[in-house]
């Protein structure tokens, strides 16, 4: 897909500042952020961004980069688990990992304040109502918890809700699909917080999956990654772009040259730095048709990277 298709508004100067630190009490680690912004313009939206595992708040610049530049202010923790900390595996911590991460997430909420103070000429230029989560594999059911998705408890209960109503739309990208059964034993044993429910996940989310994204941690195809989007409510908004021959890193976008892309493609990386734009911009702005153009764009093309449904 040419990338003039999908009609974005113009690129401006980036800001970028890190690390802004943020007094985390019983985490053991102070949490440490990295804050993107258009140097311009005011009532910016908000996306936090959490990154999958072992990565930091350096990683996926493709995306934090497109993102900022037209018109987003982009926030980026590095989570517990990141190679950055090298945590070992018998830190009492590490058990816990999956809700130190969401709760990194609503720390930075409860912080901005303190982030739009930390970063000169920020000050009083976020839209504070207009707060998107996204994120990656691990990051992406981070995100997803904020949205409504629970991780079940051992004896199958629904699990504690933490979801946040200041987050209204998500970005869920390679993101882990139901536990249980449909996880390989070696998952079943080492990562029991792999077991969501989506039965409670209302906020409005893009849900992208690689149609070639074969899971070591489940025993089902590709079509694991799509079950934030099928297993949850419908009538929401929730949309779920499938890319065709896209593996875990989705043509590359946990940075420009990372050795782990094992399907390069800087054609996918920028239809899912649009889609994704364009997709937020319709949820928090509702008068907007960036994500209505961006669709019928698609489904235009002769030659797709993608296609997309919705609920």
């Amino acid at each position: 897909m040419k990338s003039m298709e999908i009609i974005v508004n113009a690129p401006t100067p980036v800001i970028s500042m890190k690390p802004v630190v943020l007094p985390a009490p019983g985490r053991g680690e102070d949490l440490q952020v990295r804050v993107s912004a258009p140097a311009a313009g005011h009532e910016l939206p908000i996306i936090l961004f959490s990154h999958g595992f072992g990565w930091s708040l350096d990683g996926y610049a493709p995306l934090v980069d497109y993102w900022a530049a037209h018109g987003f202010a982009v926030i980026q923790p590095t989570h517990l688990d990141s190679r950055t900390l090298n945590l070992p595996p018998d830190d009492p911590r590490t058990p816990l990992i999956w809700r130190h991460r969401v709760e990194d997430l609503k720390r930075i909420l409860d912080e901005l304040d303190r982030i739009e103070a930390s970063v000169p000429g920020l000050s009083g230029r976020l839209d504070r109502s207009r707060i998107a989560a996204a994120g990656h594999s691990w990051g992406g059911q981070t995100a997803s918890m904020l949205l409504g998705a629970r991780v079940l408890d051992p004896d199958g209960g629904e699990g504690e809700d933490m979801s946040d109503s200041r987050v209204k739309a998500g970005v869920l990208l390679a993101t882990p699909g139901r536990g249980g059964a449909d996880l390989t034993p070696f998952a079943a044993e080492r990562f029991p917080f792999m077991n969501p429910s989506f039965a409670h996940m209302t906020t409005p989310a893009l849900v992208v999956a690689g149609d070639r994204d074969q899971s070591r941690l489940s025993v089902r195809g590709p079509d694991w990654f799509a079950d934030p989007y099928r297993l949850s409510p419908g009538g929401n908004g929730k949309s779920l772009l499938t890319l065709f021959g896209a593996e875990h890193s989705l043509g590359g976008i946990p940075g420009y040259t990372v050795a782990e892309t094992t399907d390069e493609s800087p054609e996918r990386v920028a239809l899912i730095q649009r889609l994704a734009w364009a997709y937020l911009r319709s949820t928090l702005y509702p008068e907007d048709s960036s994500w209505a153009e961006a669709r019928h764009a698609l489904a235009e093309e002769p030659n797709p990277l993608g296609r997309v449904e919705c609920d």
